[in-house]
């Protein structure tokens, strides 16, 4: 253990000279040895960098201790009144959102791979079947999409307006359903100048959509632009894709979330055979409507809309760890950012991002002891470009946890190297294939990695190594790192 600082650096020095773009980047590493506590090396440890989706180490560690494995979510469509002896009810209903992240196709529990089952609405279809077996036949009023357990905020502070289009960048809602996404596919017509196949799933008229895409010649290069202006309706696609082109799928955020589910509800129930006169509307908690906050204060906590009297259908999620893992397997922005509002919601003041994160660094720094000079943190995911934390308060998180009762269930969450999540393709034939449990970080010029490890000796130790500003490419960074987790790991 000796030399570990003195190989390390060497293999750090081997890689800038490799490239030298590496030179001007800004590295950050952290090693300690998880029996004693020691660092076993460091360097700019205690620089704030950007993490990028490390930031989920934080939000999903502070969620499994202040809310627990076992917590589930409940969803249900309520009406003021059951339905009379005609089956008509004479107000609206309600689809009421209380932070399920699962509303979906997505199989759970995680296993190596998302996968997914169609119908992507299949849930809303229970809830739909629900309310007809209810006797429900006429609803005089509107299906109400109620987001109001969360504030109405769709995104963090820091957000890239670029980011808002795709999966990555999907709206915040307490009402989520299928991500909060419309799945796009594109496909050559049978001769060249034939317009594209473009279908759309599970949102097929949420958007007014342009297809402008083109087919082209057999052997030609496809090439698809994809456009939708920040809080527009308007979706246009355009280029060219070639005759025999196995098609492009693309997964595109939506734009309000409640409207859009509330909307798929009404469709439900009329092919259910229910009369809908009224619309699909939407039932928000406007950050308005509370007192803005001091300056690193939470939002004052303020009662939420009394629920209606009656529950038509209701639907309860798997346990809450089922979502720890998918959120750090595949690096789940939309559900960490829904479990930080959890958090305000349930052990703060309010279901915000400002009550969210109040809670999260009152943990950090009250129980896990991080000091609250080495983290800024705007969001729950590291899509934030604001956000920032030193590699030293990783690996002390690291260290928490190692010592907590459900450590082995956290650990359980991080994707294995060469084996499943967003490690699946890295470290394969090297020693920390299945020897690395670690979470994944890139954002523009920022990429990280941090979890644990165990050693060829049999060590166990948590590292965090974060490189920013940085022009080497995302696979050149990525392979960077893992070549620094390698020398770690074979020491002797």
């Amino acid at each position: 253990m000796q030399d570990l600082g003195t190989r390390v650096a060497a293999r750090i020095n081997l890689v800038r000279q490799q490239d030298p773009r590496a030179q001007h980047a800004i590295w950050g590493i952290s090693v300690v040895d998880l029996a004693t506590g020691a660092s076993l090396y460091a360097e700019n440890a205690d620089k704030l960098l950007q993490p990028a989706s490390n930031t989920k180490l934080f939000t999903t560690t502070t969620t499994l201790a202040l809310i627990g494995p076992g917590y589930k979510f409940l969803t249900t469509v309520e009406a003021e009144q059951r339905p009379d002896q005609t089956g008509r009810i004479a107000g609206d209903i309600a689809l009421v959102g209380r932070g399920d992240p699962n509303l979906s196709g997505r199989v759970l529990p995680y296993v190596k791979k998302t996968e997914r089952v169609t119908p992507h609405t299949r849930l809303l279809e229970e809830l739909a079947d629900q309310v007809a077996a209810s006797g429900v036949k006429v609803i005089d009023g509107n299906i109400i999409g109620d987001d109001s357990y969360f504030v109405y905020e769709r995104y963090a502070e820091g957000w890239a307006i670029d980011d808002l289009i795709w999966d990555y960048g999907a709206p915040v809602s307490a009402l989520t359903v299928n991500d909060n996404l419309v799945f796009a596919s594109l496909k050559p017509g049978d001769r060249a100048g034939d317009p594209a196949a473009l279908t759309l799933d599970p949102y097929t008229s949420y958007y007014n959509v342009r297809n402008l895409v083109k087919t082209t010649a057999r052997g030609t290069e496809r090439n698809i632009g994809i456009v939708r202006e920040p809080g527009s309706l308007d979706l246009t696609f355009w280029g060219t894709i070639p005759v025999g082109d196995p098609g492009d799928d693309e997964a595109l955020a939506i734009e309000e979330p409640a409207t859009a589910n509330a909307q798929v509800l009404r469709f439900l129930l009329q092919q259910r055979g229910i009369v809908v006169r009224g619309e699909a509307r939407a039932h928000h908690a406007e950050v308005w409507n509370y007192p803005p906050p001091h300056k690193d204060q939470p939002l004052i906590a303020q009662p939420s809309p009394a629920p209606a009297h009656v529950v038509l259908a209701q639907h309860q999620s798997a346990p809450l760890i089922e979502d720890l893992r998918v959120i750090n397997k595949v690096s789940q922005n939309l559900h960490v950012e829904m479990m930080l509002r959890q958090l305000g919601k349930l052990r703060g003041p309010s279901g915000s991002i400002s009550g969210g994160l109040d809670v999260e660094k009152k943990f950090l720094a009250e129980q896990v002891h991080i000091d609250p000079a080495e983290f800024a943190l705007f969001d729950g995911s590291g899509l934030s470009r604001s956000d920032l934390a030193t590699p030293h308060a990783f690996t002390q998180l690291l260290q928490y946890v190692y010592a907590q009762p459900w450590a082995a269930q956290f650990r359980a969450t991080l994707p294995v190297a060469a084996e499943d999540g967003s490690l699946s393709m890295r470290f394969k034939g090297t020693f920390a294939a299945d020897h690395i449990d670690a979470k994944t970080g890139q954002l523009g010029e920022a990429n990280s990695l941090s979890g644990y490890g165990i050693t060829k000796r049999g060590n166990n130790i948590a590292f965090s190594i974060i490189v920013n500003h940085h022009t080497l490419g995302n696979a050149n960074a990525r392979q960077m790192i893992d070549d620094i987790v390698n020398a770690v790991l074979e020491e002797d």
